[in-house]
């Protein structure tokens, strides 16, 4: 999908959030953004490996990502051009624009090789952004699509906090939805189904008492 193509609604919804939120995005979001270094620990990138990022914002976990895998490749996509500005000074200020190659697309509906140019990856993962994309399902298949044989991919979100008292959940839920923030109740069914869809392994696990779901889709070797 070209620049031209994306959705403009959301396009310029996410832009218009980010606008000046992404100055101080990492700085606010890593006291409620629980599990994502976690899940980059958990990547396990092959030597030489390709890792692709849906959704990486303002680069932060990228960067984490590259920095922990240094032999590996990384490719960002995110439908922000406000984010991605963002994201492309913080890779260049790591010094690791050599390995990290960020794209503007649209999660739901992307072609790896127009904007990368590599068809399949090693690791694809997507951290917190399920819950704010519409249709949201179709990133998932879009993921796995894009998949190498033996590949992976991760996934970490907001659970649904069925640990957590009930004030708790319907404080959290009042904020996000300021931020145009979902967390999706049938999030791990559709996990689940599209491990069974494509013959893969599924392993999930639930986080701070379900505050974060954390999950892995792993495809079989060819």
């Amino acid at each position: 999908m070209s620049t031209s193509e994306l959705p403009a609604d959301h396009a310029e919804l996410m832009d218009g959030v980010y606008r000046w939120q992404r100055h101080i995005y990492d700085l606010t979001r890593k006291y409620y953004l629980l599990g994502r270094d976690q899940m980059i620990s958990g990547l396990d990138v092959p030597a030489n490996g390709t890792v692709l990022e849906l959704g990486c914002g303002t680069g932060r976990n990228i960067a984490l990502a590259a920095r922990r895998y240094p032999e590996a490749r990384f490719f960002g996509l995110d439908i922000s051009a406000e984010m991605l500005e963002t994201a492309s000074k913080a890779i260049g200020r790591e010094g690791l624009s050599g390995r990290v190659v960020l794209a503007r697309g649209d999660a739901t509906d992307f072609d790896a090789k127009t904007l990368f140019g590599v068809e399949r990856f090693d690791r694809i993962f997507v951290s917190y952004s399920l819950s704010m994309i519409p249709g949201w399902e179709k990133t998932v298949s879009a993921a796995l699509a894009a998949l190498a044989p033996g590949g992976s991919l991760h996934v970490i979100d907001f659970g649904q906090q069925e640990g957590l008292p009930r004030w708790f959940r319907a404080l959290l839920r009042g904020w996000l939805k300021k931020f145009h923030v979902t967390p999706r109740e049938s999030l791990r069914e559709v996990l689940e189904s599209e491990s069974r869809r494509t013959g893969a392994t599924f392993r999930f696990r639930t986080l701070y008492r379900g505050y974060a779901w954390l999950a892995v889709i792993a495809q079989p070797r060819v």
